[in-house]
């Protein structure tokens, strides 16, 4: 295996691992409220997992996976401009 092939491994596991962690993220907030609810984190997981997920995704040229995770990130990032239009005193999170 090369160097670079290495590096989009690692690259893949981390993308993958940001990605995950928004559910725990959001497990433990809904556990604490014993509620469930979507915290801000959650949405930033979500942006920084896609984006490199986008990319491993991109450089594997897997239209699936493209299609996939760049339609994610659209929703990702429309939920935080969302989040910060949010009146100060809105719901918190």
């Amino acid at each position: 295996m090369t160097k670079e092939q290495t590096l989009w491994i690692v690259l893949g596991f981390v993308a993958q691992g940001l990605f995950s962690a928004r559910f725990l993220v959001q497990w433990i907030a809904s556990e604490r409220r014993k509620q469930s609810v979507v915290p801000h984190m959650f949405w930033y997981f979500s942006v920084a997992g896609g984006a490199l997920l986008f990319a491993y995704a991109i450089h594997r040229k897997d239209p699936v996976f493209i299609v996939g995770q760049g339609a994610g990130l659209i929703v990702y990032l429309r939920n935080l401009q969302l989040l910060r239009a949010r009146p100060a005193g809105g719901p918190p999170d």
